[in-house]
C-alpha cells in the first residue's frame, strides 16, 4: 500500500538522535588534536576523490585509532552522504581535518617532530622494514595518480608494499588499510 506525502518518511539513512553530524575540521582543530596527543598516528590524503574510498578510508582508521585525517579543502572528496553511508559511523568518530595547503601542514607536522611517511610505488623502502612507532603521518596518493610532487617532495621517505602478484599496486582504501594496520601493530606494548 501506498503512502501519502508526509504520513510516513523512510529514515534508513536518517541519522540516530544523539550522534552528531559529521562535519570536516579546519586547521585550528588539527592544533588541538596535536596538542592533546603525544605520539599522533596521522593520515593524510592527498586528493582522494572517490567518496567510497573516502568512507571505506574513515571506517580503518576509526579501527586504528587514528587521530586526525588530514585532506586538502580543494581537489578532494568531503564528508558527502555517501561518505558517511560507507563509513558506517566513523565519519562522525574520526576527525576529518580539511587544509588550505598541504605541504605547509606537513611541514608544520614535521616542526612538531612528526615524521611524514609516503606511500610510492617508487620507494626502495618496503613498509615492513619502517619504524612507525613514533609520532608519524602516512600519506596516501590519489586514486590512479598518486600523490602530487610537491606532496611527494614534503615526505621524509617513501615507502612501498611488496607486490607478489601480476597488479602493480593497490587501491587507495585498501594501502590505508594495510599501512595503519601495521602501525597499530608496531605500537602495541
Amino acid at each position: 500500500m501506498r503512502k501519502r506525502a508526509g504520513e510516513a518518511r523512510d529514515n534508513r539513512h536518517a541519522r540516530p538522535r544523539g550522534e552528531r553530524e559529521a562535519r570536516p575540521r579546519g586547521e585550528g582543530d588539527l592544533i588541538d588534536i596535536l596538542d592533546a596527543t603525544e605520539s599522533p598516528l596521522l593520515l593524510i590524503l592527498d586528493c582522494v576523490q572517490d567518496p567510497n574510498n573516502l568512507g571505506a578510508i574513515l571506517r580503518t582508521a576509526d579501527g586504528a585509532g587514528v587521530d586526525a585525517v588530514i585532506a586538502p579543502k580543494d581537489k578532494a572528496v568531503g564528508l558527502t552522504d555517501t561518505v558517511r553511508r560507507v563509513a558506517v559511523g566513523a565519519a562522525e568518530s574520526v576527525p576529518f581535518v580539511k587544509v588550505t595547503n598541504l605541504a605547509r601542514t606537513m611541514r608544520d607536522l614535521k616542526e612538531r617532530g612528526i615524521w611524514i611517511v609516503g606511500t610510492s610505488d617508487q620507494a626502495r623502502q618496503s613498509l615492513y622494514e619502517t619504524d612507525m612507532k613514533g609520532p608519524i603521518a602516512i600519506v596516501m596518493g590519489r586514486e590512479g595518480e598518486g600523490m602530487r610532487q610537491l606532496t611527494e617532495k614534503e615526505c621524509d621517505f617513501l615507502i612501498k608494499f611488496p607486490m607478489k602478484g601480476k597488479v602493480d599496486c593497490l587501491n587507495v582504501s585498501v594501502s590505508a588499510g594495510v599501512c595503519l594496520y601495521e602501525a597499530v601493530r608496531q605500537r602495541e606494548p
